[in-house]
Parts: C-alpha cells; structure tokens; sequence
C-alpha cells in the first residue's frame, strides 16, 4: 500500500491537488463512501481497495460522483474531492495509510450534514468494527442528518453487540441500514458496495433488482 505524504509542505500539495479535480454536475448522484483507516483497520482497506469499482459497475448507466472519506491516527480526517469514475477513486485510495488511532464516527456524520447543505447528497456508507464515542453525540448528530432524508448504511465488519447496538441506532435515526458482514469476505463486502450504489443512482427500485442475501436484509430494512 502507498503511504500519505508525512511532511506539511507534502500534504499541503496534496490537498491542492484535491481541489484541482473538476466539480461533479449537479445531475450526478453523490454518495459519501466513509471508513475507518485506524491501524487494525489495513486489511479491510486493502480489500475496500481491491473492490472499490463494484461502486461504479452497478451504476454503470448513471451518473454516480462518490466522494471518499476517512479518519485514522491522532485525530486525522480526509474526505477528497469528488470520484466520477473507478480509476479516480482508485488512485485516492491507494495513496492512504491506515494509522493507529481512535474512531471519529461524530466527525463523518457532521461532514455528512455540511455536504447535504450544499448539495444533493443521496446516502452516506460507513465502514468499521468499533465505535470508541458517547453513542448520545452520535445519536444527536444522526437526529440532525435524518431531517435531511439522508440515510446512513452503517456496514458493521463483525459482530460485536456493542458496536451493532451503536451503528443500528445510528442507521434507524437516518432511515438507513445496519448490515453486518464477515470480516475479510470480498464477497460480502461487493455485495453491500453493489447495492449502495444502486440505492444512490437509483432509489430502493434498483435494489429491487439486485440479488443476495445481504441486498435483501438492506432492502427489508429500507421499507420499515
């Protein structure tokens, strides 16, 4: 995996760069891919990697801008400019390195939130098997996304009972999902990418056309 720039001066330049890339037309859908890229969290970001197009083949007919963002190390958070294509995407991803550190879930919702002001933002898909935050902040800034009608797709990597309690709370308030998956399963995990992409270029209709076990418990939850 290619490390980040350590340097000021580097991550400078890199953030310049960002702001280079041509803003998305107004008519693409925009979806927030979120993770967590704290230390333990490399094997799933190589494989977030290694699947990152399964985002782009479904809506292949449509127009689908994601915008990648992630937190790791002592209080480090991302989000770059906006992806229009797997190529782009792609060159974004390989350039992070996962840090030790602790989860920022509060810092992704409240990015959400600021994004949904300017734009119009479809959904918001996290990745992550832990939550270290008061689940009451998270709560309260989930109540404020979901005036937005932003669902948030919380995609659990494991199955602790504290970290599922959180996420589902969070996917509840947003009118979202709360969808566990087995750690490392590529399978699993382009299943749950597939069917993100189609709920943002196409609503639950395209879910709708879409097969698997973990569409279906998306779906299932989507029309409660």
């Amino acid at each position: 995996m290619k490390k980040l720039p350590t340097s000021k001066s580097s991550v400078g330049e890199f953030l310049e760069a960002a702001k280079r890339f041509p803003v998305p037309r107004e008519s693409q859908a925009r979806l927030i891919f979120a993770m967590d890229a704290t230390q333990s969290r490399e094997p799933t970001w190589d494989l977030a990697t290694s699947l990152h197009a399964e985002l782009f083949t479904t809506a292949r007919q449509e127009d689908l801008a994601v915008q990648l963002v992630y937190y790791r190390g002592h209080f480090d958070f991302f989000a770059t400019h906006w992806n229009d294509s797997a190529d782009g995407l792609l060159q974004t991803m390989q350039r992070v390195q996962c840090l030790a550190g602790i989860t920022q879930i509060s810092r992704v919702l409240s990015h959400t939130i600021k994004e949904a002001q300017q734009s119009t933002l479809k959904a918001l898909a996290f990745v992550g098997d832990a939550c270290e935050e008061e689940p009451k902040k998270l709560y309260d800034i989930a109540g404020q996304l979901a005036l937005y009608r932003l669902p948030v797709f919380m995609f659990q990597e494991g199955h602790n009972p504290y970290v599922a309690q959180i996420f589902g709370g969070i996917a509840q308030l947003t009118n979202g999902a709360h969808i566990p998956f087995q750690p490392g399963s590529a399978q699993q995990f382009a299943e749950l990418l597939r069917a993100v992409a189609a709920y943002a270029t196409g609503g639950i209709d395209a879910i709708k056309n879409l097969r698997g076990k973990f569409t279906q418990q998306l779906l299932e939850q989507l029309r409660s």
